[in-house]
C-alpha cells in the first residue's frame, strides 16, 4: 500500500510538472526542455553538438530562468569520460515567480527609462544613444525573479552599456548570493545594483570606479600616465591609486 501511494504521488508531481512547463515557450530553453521530456536527461556534450551551447551551464540557466528546477548528475560522454548532464528536479522547488521567464520589454519603458535616469550608462556614466543602451534588473532576475520585473517599477531596472552590462553578468553569476543565497535586499546593496550607494561588490568589501577618458586633452594625458605607470612595472589603476593616495584630500 505504501509502494502505491508513493507511486500515486509521483504521477501527480510528474503531471503538475508537465502542466507548468507548457508554459515556458521561449525557444532556446524549449528545445532543452524537450530534449529532457524525450530523453531523461541532456548532456552538456549534446548541448554543445545538438543546440549549439558553448556554455553548457547557460543551457541550464535558461530553463532555470523560466521557473522549471533542474538538477545535474554526472555521466559518461561518448568518449568514456565523466560529463555533466541535466535533468527535471523536484516539484517542489518549482519557482513559481518565474514561470514563464523573462518578459520582453517595450520601447515605451525604454524611453520611460531614458527620461528618467538620462541616456547614459548606470554604472560607468558615460553617455550614449538610446540604442546602445540595455535594460537590466537592478537585483538580478535570477534572485528576485518576477517580484521586481514588473514595467510598473522602473525604478526597479536600470540602463546599462554593453561592456558593463557583461562585467555585471559575470560578477553577479560567481557570487555565492545569486548562486545560493538570493537574498534581494542583498543584492540592493551591491555595487551592480546601486552604484551610487553601496556597500559591497557581489559580497567583497571593496569599492569601484569607472573613468572615461575622453577629450584629445584627456587622451593625451591618460597616454602619459601609461607610459609612466608601464616604466614603473604597475598597472595603469596600480599607478593612479599610488598617486591618488599620496595626495590629500583637500
Amino acid at each position: 500500500m505504501k509502494k502505491s501511494g508513493n507511486n500515486k504521488e509521483k504521477v501527480r508531481e510528474n503531471n503538475e510538472l508537465m502542466e507548468l512547463i507548457k508554459k515556458v515557450t521561449n525557444k532556446r530553453p524549449r528545445l532543452v526542455i524537450e530534449h529532457i521530456l524525450k530523453h531523461g536527461q541532456v548532456t552538456t556534450e549534446e548541448l554543445k553538438e545538438l543546440y549549439g551551447y558553448n556554455h553548457p551551464p547557460r543551457a541550464a540557466r535558461d530553463v532555470r530562468e523560466q521557473g522549471i528546477p533542474l538538477k545535474t548528475v554526472r555521466v559518461t560522454g561518448s568518449d568514456g569520460r565523466k560529463i555533466g548532464a541535466y535533468q527535471f528536479d523536484e516539484i517542489s522547488k518549482v519557482v513559481s515567480h518565474k514561470l514563464g521567464g523573462r518578459k520582453v520589454f517595450s520601447k515605451k519603458f525604454k524611453s520611460l527609462l531614458v527620461e528618467k535616469f538620462g541616456s547614459k550608462c548606470t554604472i560607468c556614466n558615460e553617455k550614449y544613444e538610446d540604442r546602445y543602451l540595455q535594460i537590466d534588473h537592478r537585483v538580478p532576475y535570477e534572485v528576485a525573479g518576477d517580484f521586481v520585473s514588473n514595467e510598473d517599477h522602473p525604478e526597479a531596472f536600470m540602463l546599462l552599456c554593453g561592456s558593463c552590462n557583461r562585467s555585471k553578468s559575470w560578477s553577479c553569476e560567481h557570487c555565492n548570493n545569486w548562486l545560493n543565497d538570493k537574498n534581494i535586499d542583498v543584492c540592493k546593496q551591491c555595487y551592480w545594483g546601486t552604484p551610487e550607494n553601496y556597500s559591497h561588490i557581489a559580497l567583497e568589501n571593496i569599492r569601484r570606479n569607472e573613468i572615461i577618458w575622453r577629450t584629445d586633452e584627456e587622451i593625451e594625458r591618460y597616454n602619459e600616465i601609461q607610459q609612466k605607470a608601464t616604466k614603473k612595472g604597475i598597472t595603469l589603476e596600480q599607478y593612479i591609486k599610488n598617486v591618488l593616495m599620496k595626495s590629500p584630500c583637500k
